[in-house]
């Protein structure tokens, strides 16, 4: 295969062009005709992204191909800043620039002073260099200090002092971010947060393709591609956003959490770290059990829906990821402690890990009055409820619960050691049966034993089918209490409607 020397001049590049060896193309053509190549190769167009092929990927190619700017709504931990960063997958590897301009002038039609210049004095002979792809996107978190002089560019009073120059002249110019991101992408993420007269500098740039620096009567058409984030609440007229701007962006792409299961299960499984053999110590490997990773990411599912929750907010699927993390940890502690090998997480371990969930939650005012932690541990609750009915359809668990209500208790801890859980579950009738239909069977090691025993006991809690302190003992749950529990909890779920109405009183602590 014969390798395409670049030309390193001005004449050389012409050449090329003109034989139709390098494309001249503006970035948003670059994109689309890239985009066009992928989608007729059957190519993905970005990699790392699950649940999104069906969804926001067709409509950023349709943004693509109709070379609009445009932005990705979504709420947080929704992969808006990871897709934006991804777009730069979809230039060329290298484009042509003049050699040493701070905005990448292309050789052929320089927009800077200087550039025109030199491609006057030096003509053919002028040094063309090559702009990787990895340089030509520039991303900006707007904040509400960034100024137009941050974006767009300013006098430089000391350049100006240092080459003998008026302030007026063109040269005395600093360029912003906007400017340097010329012949290539150019992102905001969280736009909302732009001051307002901020928001109106982008204006002409967004419209007529151009920028105005400091009142100089100098245009700049660059070429570049704009694409912003935001969450949702904020893009509103009562936002922070101003409609003249939301109306020059060609396309708004809405993003979402994860549909399904699988899909968070794929994400998560892509981000933690959960390979923990590397650095100088020697670590036993990590094997966490299907139902477990089931549960971590049920937990989020759970708060989406959970009233007790700010779903404006929502809730980032980081709180899957860290969670899980923070599992593991708690399972190679465990390991570490008693020895063990391999590491295997138990669903104990999840709540040990309540601390990697109660700061990724927003907690409306019902949640606010229970606490934080409690309402993780409902939610981490109602997450091994949905996750077990499923692993332990068509199960007997009736001799299980039927040991508790025969006086059986059992006093567990999540740093119990597998053999001494197994030898402490031993006498619970039809414990054994469970642990063979969810997969544990003899063959298995201690680990992965009594991680299932752990699931079916804290399943058997979860279901209200037998009752668990927070230190870990495990007994039946009585029937009078029972009874009650069913009482504050309809009128708990009646709660609205008895503070809706004047003068009835709430008979629930």
């Amino acid at each position: 295969m014969e390798i395409m020397v670049l030309p390193d001049t001005l004449g050389g590049l012409r050449q090329a062009i003109d034989a139709g060896r390098v494309p001249d193309r503006t970035v948003r053509q670059e994109l689309r005709d890239n985009v066009i190549a992928r989608l007729q190769n059957g190519q993905p167009l970005f990699q790392g992204l699950v649940g999104y092929d069906d969804s926001v990927v067709p409509q950023v190619s349709n943004a693509i191909l109709s070379r609009h700017n445009f932005i990705l709504l979504g709420l947080r931990g929704q992969a808006k800043t990871r897709l934006l960063r991804a777009l730069a997958g979809l230039l060329d590897e290298v484009v042509p620039v003049v050699s040493g301009c701070e905005i990448h002038d292309h050789p052929l039609r320089p927009l800077c002073a200087v550039c025109r210049g030199r491609v006057t004095a030096e003509g053919d002979d002028l040094p063309v260099a090559w702009l990787p792809r990895t340089q030509r996107y520039v991303e900006k978190l707007a904040t509400p200090d960034v100024t137009i002089a941050d974006l767009l560019g300013d006098v430089d009073p000391i350049k100006a002092a240092r080459s003998g120059r008026e302030l007026s002249d063109e040269l005395t110019m600093h360029y912003g971010l906007l400017p340097r991101a010329n012949r290539g992408i150019f992102a905001v993420n969280e736009l909302p947060d732009l001051a307002s007269k901020v928001q109106v500098g982008l204006f002409n740039i967004l419209q007529e393709g151009d920028v105005q620096i400091r009142g100089y009567p100098v245009r700049l058409p660059l070429d570049v591609l704009l694409v912003f984030s935001a969450n949702p609440e904020d893009y509103t007229a009562r936002g922070k956003i101003i409609t003249p701007l939301k109306d020059r962006i060609g396309s708004e792409v809405r993003t979402h959490y994860p549909v399904t299961r699988q899909d968070a299960m794929t994400i998560t499984a892509q981000e933690a770290w959960l390979d923990r053999r590397s650095g100088r110590s020697v670590m036993p490997p990590v094997q966490v059990p299907r139902f477990v990773r089931e549960v971590v990411e049920e937990i989020a599912f759970c708060a989406r829906a959970d009233p007790k929750v700010d779903r404006r907010s929502g809730v980032s699927q980081r709180l899957p990821i860290t969670a899980l993390e923070n599992v593991v940890s708690n399972a190679e502690r465990r390991a570490l402690l008693h020895g063990e090998a391999p590491v295997v997480p138990r669903i104990g371990d999840i709540y040990a890990a309540l601390p990697s969930l109660t700061g990724k939650i927003e907690l409306e005012y019902e949640g606010e009055l229970r606490g934080a932690e409690e309402v993780a541990r409902e939610l981490v609750r109602q997450a091994v409820a949905r996750v077990f009915d499923g692993h332990a359809a068509g199960g007997e668990t009736a001799p299980v619960i039927a040991w508790f209500e025969g006086g059986g208790t059992l006093d567990l801890s999540d740093l119990a050691s597998a053999g001494s859980l197994l030898a402490a579950v031993a006498p619970v009738d039809g414990l054994d049966d469970l642990a063979r239909l969810l997969g544990a069977g003899q063959q298995e090691a201690e680990p992965a034993r009594a991680a299932v025993v752990d699931f079916i006991l804290e399943g058997l809690h979860a279901l209200k089918k037998i009752s668990r302190t927070d230190e870990g003992r495990l007994y039946a749950t009585p029937p009078a209490r029972e009874e009650q529990r069913r009482t504050i909890e309809r009128l708990m779920d009646e709660d609205e409607d008895v503070a809706a109405a004047p003068g009835k009183k709430k008979y629930y602590n």
